[in-house]
């Protein structure tokens, strides 16, 4: 019906305004601050030194009264991203097409005109994040400054980004910088199965009643590198083995790609939140099928000794983790039949 789609479209551009305005004032607001930092750093008499210490306080003092977002990793990228594009004019015209992601993703790229390029491009041409990144890794700009035959490499660009080019007109509501500068949760409601939900709300209770030291830190909690953002199922805290215990659970067979996963999140983990006196970060991956459930663990340190001899007292066993996941599964199963 006619009137339907009409309303279907007013709802439409009604949500595109709000993505606009969401853009616009979260790129706006972060090269301000971006500027205000460089600005205060210009007093100081030792300005290295100085400046490691304004992004410290900026950090701490942000994250107290504006929730997450604002970690000194980040507080540091709106620095460089006011020292990259000095003109915000030129900014605000392309921000409502382009998400903050956008440009941190251009903010790597060392060339000026290379990023000028993608910065247009991008935003002329709707690339997606995954797009754009793609575009700077296989050197697209590069490519085509030195092609005779620029359209050949332009379609095959096309056809290669068409798959990561799609993308929900909603998606930005999902992306967690915008729920962190809005300062909405970015909970694992946004992202979780319901079958992953409720074997995860299992284990969360149960490494809590087994009485060896744990205590919960943190669920779906984010994890920022330069290009990705990582949720880490649960995090618990053993203050016997003084370290932290990091859980992540798969509701498919176990591949090398998780495994690689669950490692770099206990690296991380060491690097970002692993005080120096504390032990290594430990890692438990649990991938369940239909009739198997498969329990891994990973600690990263040099002397693998210490994991063997004194961690697995106070783990729970991979017979325990298989039982609780087994159990919780047959439960959901007798729950669907009825």
């Amino acid at each position: 019906m006619q009137y339907i789609q009409e309303i279907k479209q007013i709802l439409s551009q009604a949500r595109q305004k709000t993505y606009q305005a969401i853009n616009t004032a979260m790129v706006e607001a972060y090269w301000k601050i971006g500027e205000r930092i460089v600005l205060e750093e210009q007093n100081g008499v030792d300005r290295a030194a100085y400046g490691k210490e304004i992004i410290k306080n900026i950090s701490k003092e942000l994250s107290q009264e504006f929730g997450r977002g604002f970690s000194e990793r980040n507080i540091y990228y709106f620095k460089q991203f006011y020292l990259t594009f000095s003109n915000l004019e030129i900014l605000q015209t392309v921000s409502a097409k382009l998400s903050w992601s956008h440009f941190q993703a251009i903010l790597k790229v060392s060339n000026p005109d290379a990023r000028q390029y993608y910065l247009r491009e991008a935003a002329q041409e709707g690339w997606s994040v995954r797009a754009l990144e793609r575009n700077i890794s296989t050197l697209y700009y590069q490519r085509m400054l030195s092609s005779q035959n620029k359209d050949l490499v332009k379609n095959e660009m096309i056809k290669k980004t068409e798959s990561s080019n799609s993308q929900n007109p909603l998606d930005f509501i999902k992306n967690p910088a915008v729920l962190e500068f809005l300062n909405l949760p970015t909970s694992y409601s946004y992202t979780e199965a319901e079958l992953e939900k409720a074997l995860i709300d299992n284990l969360q209770k149960f490494i809590l009643e087994l009485g060896k030291g744990f205590a919960f830190v943190a669920r779906q909690e984010h994890i920022q590198t330069e290009t990705k953002d990582f949720y880490i199922d649960l995090v618990f805290y053993n203050y016997f083995l003084k370290c932290f215990v990091i859980v992540e659970l798969k509701t498919h067979a176990i591949t090398h790609q998780d495994i690689g996963q669950l490692d770099m999140y206990v690296r991380m983990y060491d690097d970002l939140k692993k005080p120096k006196e504390d032990n290594p970060t430990i890692g438990i991956l649990l991938c369940t099928e239909t009739d198997k459930t498969v329990a891994k663990y990973s600690v990263l340190a040099d002397n693998k000794n210490l994991f063997a001899s004194k961690y697995l007292d106070y783990l729970p066993t991979e017979a325990e983790l298989i039982e609780q996941i087994e159990h919780q599964k047959a439960l959901l199963s007798l729950r669907n039949k009825e």
